[in-house]
Formats: structure tokens, sequence, C-alpha cells
């Protein structure tokens, strides 16, 4: 299950509080690392999660059904009518459903709905628990990556993240990795690719040739005679795994240096 991810939110905001606490009103107009963000869309981001899952805006009358939008369309469609918020309003959606809604990530880590799976728009198909690492993932990224320093606009001292913030957020890149691009990985990755992250959050995994189901295969060990290793720290994979930076800042290759760079120019973890 993902009890750690739940554990992993509630100190990832910790962190988002001690943020807010030290932002001024200008910071809010600031250009997130998140393209077309400022810092204020990717707080409503966070905040219109929350307030979904506990409280869900009815559907509206149009033919667009809510299944048929991206990922990240329905992101976006959240964020659109808070756009024009003022900070308060978001700080007060923040703190109306925070409890709530980690709270509700509790809940999905009790069987039978922890193995329930639930379809997540085009990032694939997963057992319910794995929302916590999914959320974990995505607040983290959000606050270390677009929002904080060097990467994003706010120099807000912070103690550095810790292995247990940072690993559930990876083990949601992981298990998306085959889904999230299917084709576009399958018709790159053939060869074995070791992947090796270092510092808080890391490990060591084998990403393999597809499957008859048409999806590579990502395994949690090395030494099954890879082609190349790509090495990088686990933080840093947040950012260029996610296209936010450019991997060749951040990664170091070992053997075949033309085939790992196919495949890293190719991977795009939504």
């Amino acid at each position: 299950m993902s009890s750690q991810a739940v554990e992993a939110l509630k100190k990832i905001h910790i962190e988002v509080e001690k943020v807010i606490q030290s932002m001024q009103d200008k910071d809010w107009e600031l250009q997130s690392l998140c393209e077309g963000w400022r810092v204020q869309e990717v707080f409503a981001h966070m905040s219109s999660n929350m307030k979904e899952a506990i409280n869900p805006t009815p559907a509206p009358e149009t033919q667009t059904e809510p299944e048929s939008l991206k990922a990240e369309e329905a992101m976006e469609a959240l964020v659109a009518p808070r756009r024009d918020w003022t900070a308060q309003d978001l700080l007060d959606e923040y703190a109306q459903y925070l409890e709530d809604w980690i709270g509700w990530m509790s809940t999905l880590q009790e069987e039978p709905t922890a193995s329930t799976k639930i379809p997540l728009a085009d990032l694939g198909t997963y057992p319910m628990h794995m929302m916590a690492n999914a959320f974990a993932f995505d607040h983290y990224c959000h606050l270390y990556i677009d929002i904080l320093a060097p990467e994003g606009p706010l120099s807000i001292e912070l103690d550095p993240p810790s292995d247990d913030m940072i690993r559930p957020g990876i083990e949601w890149m992981i298990a998306g990795m085959p889904q999230m691009q299917a084709e576009e990985l399958a018709s790159v990755i053939t060869q074995p690719l070791e992947l090796e992250l270092t510092g808080p959050g890391g490990g060591t995994w084998t990403i393999q040739p597809a499957s008859d189901d048409g999806m590579v295969i990502v395994s949690p060990r090395a030494n099954l005679g890879s082609n190349a290793t790509i090495a990088s720290t686990a933080h840093n994979f947040v950012s260029w795994g996610t296209k936010r930076s450019d991997w060749r800042s951040s990664c170091t290759i070992d053997g075949d240096e033309i085939y790992a760079t196919k495949v890293l120019d190719t991977l795009n973890i939504i």
C-alpha cells in the first residue's frame, strides 16, 4: 500500500505552510517553472484538487464528457475559474479542505478500495492506493521544482527534503512511465536501460523493451544486462523526467550514449 505517500503528503504540506508564511503579496504574481502558471495558479491547482476530492463540482451541461479530457486539460479546467481569485481566497480554500483531503487519502489505503483499479484520463490505470503517490509527486514537484529556487522564482530557505518525502513521488513516476507514453517508449526502448537515482528518494531500476501488452517493463533492480546506465539524483529526476529541465544538465551516461540519449529525449512523465 501507499501509506508512506500519505505521510509524505503531510510533510510536504508542512513545508507549503512555511512557504506561505514567508511569501510577500508580489510573490503570488511571479511566473513559476510550470509553463503558463504563476505561483498563484500552481497554488490554485493544489487547492482545487483538494476541494474537488471532498466537495466535487457538478459536471457542466456540455458536449464534452469529463472522461474525454486529458489530465493536463482537466487540471487547467480547475485552475481557470480561480485565476482571478485573491491569494486569500486560495488560502481559505486550502485551509478548508486540507485536513479532510489527507483523511480521504488515508481511506484509499484500506481494502478493498486500495486495490480497486481506476483509470486516470490519459495517464493510465492504477490501484486507488496510488492516488496518494500521484499527489505526493504532484505537490512535491510543484513546491520544490516549480515554486522554489533554484528552478522556481522564490528563494525561501527550507530544510532539504527527506527520503520519505521524495520516494513516494518517484514510485509514481516509475509506475506511470510505461503507461503515460506507451507507444513512444516502446518504439525507442529496444535494449535494457538502467536508471540509477541517487540521494534521498533514490533507487535503481531497469527499463526493458515492451512486453506483449505493448508497454515497456520497469523492474526495481539492476544487473539485467543493461545497454547503458543513466545516473541522476532523485530530486533532479522530478525536474528532467517531466521535461521541466534538460536532462543533460543533471544526468551522466555510462555505456551506449547514443541509445540513452534517444530514450532520454523521448521520456516525458506527466
